[in-house]
C-alpha cells in the first residue's frame, strides 16, 4: 500500500477524477454512425406516409445537443484524469481540495465482487439533485473502509450490485 495511508484516525488513498475507458476504432465507427442516423432522423419528419425533410417539426436542438455531447466526449478522450487524493476523517469525506462533511450523506454501501472486478463505495447526498459518489476502492481493503464509514454514517445493506447507471457506462464505454 504504498501511497495509501491507514491509521486509527484516517483512511487515505488515490484515485483517478474518473475511470477512462478502452475504446477502439470499432467502437468509434459505431459512435460516429450512431450520430450520424440520429442528425439524419432529427431532421425527417413523417408526415403521413411521406418523409419530410425539415418540416416543421424537425428538431434542431436534439441534432445540436448530440453533436455537442459527441464533441464533449472526443475532447475528454485527448486528457488524461487527475489523480486525487481520497480521504475519511472523522469529520467527513475529502476529495482532492473538496470537503464533504458526514452529515451531507444519507448512507454509504461497499460493493466487492472480484469475480466482476468491482470493489467500489458509494456514498449517497442527501440532496436527491446531487449525484452518487462512486469511489474505486484499488487496493484498499473493502472490509476496513465499512468497518471505518459505520461508526459515521448508515450503511444501506440492500445493495449488493452496481448501479445500473455505472453498467451502462461500462458496458457502452462511455
Amino acid at each position: 500500500m504504498d501511497k495509501d495511508k491507514i491509521n486509527k484516525n484516517i483512511l487515505s488513498w488515490e484515485i483517478f477524477e474518473y475511470k477512462k475507458p478502452e475504446r477502439g476504432k470499432y467502437w468509434y465507427f459505431l459512435a460516429a454512425l450512431f450520430v450520424f442516423l440520429v442528425i439524419f432522423f432529427s431532421f425527417f419528419t413523417i408526415s403521413g406516409w411521406s418523409l419530410v425533410f425539415l418540416g416543421p417539426d424537425s428538431n434542431f436542438l436534439f441534432a445540436l445537443i448530440v453533436i455537442i455531447a459527441f464533441g464533449i466526449i472526443l475532447i475528454n478522450e485527448s486528457q488524461e484524469p487527475i489523480i486525487l487524493k481520497f480521504t475519511l476523517t472523522p469529520e467527513g469525506v475529502k476529495i482532492g481540495k473538496q470537503f464533504y462533511d458526514y452529515d451531507e450523506f444519507r448512507h454509504f454501501y461497499v460493493i466487492y465482487k472480484p469475480k466482476q472486478s468491482v470493489k467500489q463505495l458509494y456514498l449517497e447526498f442527501k440532496n436527491q439533485i446531487r449525484p452518487r459518489l462512486s469511489i474505486p476502492l484499488r487496493r484498499m481493503d473493502a472490509l476496513t473502509v465499512r468497518n471505518y464509514l459505520v461508526k459515521y454514517l448508515d450503511e444501506n445493506l440492500e445493495r449488493n450490485h452496481p448501479p445500473l447507471s455505472e453498467q451502462l457506462t461500462r458496458i457502452l464505454r462511455l
